[in-house]
């Protein structure tokens, strides 16, 4: 991977922020009743993965954009994860159903590529970029 260029990489992780975000977005439509892009839970997440690809497609802030995008993933994987334990705090509209934990699943699964991604392009990125 580090014989990939500057425009490769960022095609790779624009495309894999893309498809996280389109692993919350499916879960918002899918178990959350009447979600639309628009609708808050859908619209503030979409408008903060925007402007963290924003920062990955800029070279002068590719860095902390990266690292952002790291952040925003693993905050997407640590809070699904969290959001289906049975704790008492936590209201459990939709039904925790096997239906609902697959979902978070494909939430989840959606959220890795991007977050190898950026670590393999932040250990192996040339010098200047």
């Amino acid at each position: 991977m580090s014989q990939l260029g500057a425009r490769t990489w960022v095609a790779i992780v624009a495309t894999l922020a893309v498809f996280a975000w389109l692993g919350f977005f499916i879960h918002n439509v899918a178990d959350l009743p009447r979600q639309t892009i628009l609708s808050p839970e859908s619209l503030y997440p979409t408008l903060i993965t925007l402007a963290l690809l924003a920062l990955w497609l800029i070279p002068v802030t590719r860095t902390v954009g990266a690292w952002a995008l790291i952040v925003w993933s693993a905050l997407h994987l640590v809070g699904g994860a969290v959001s289906v334990l049975p704790l008492p705090i936590l209201p459990f509209v939709p039904e925790q159903s096997v239906t609902h934990y697959v979902f978070h699943v494909i939430y989840a699964l959606a959220q890795l590529p991007l977050l190898i991604a950026c670590s393999l392009w932040l250990r192996r990125r040339p010098e200047k970029t």
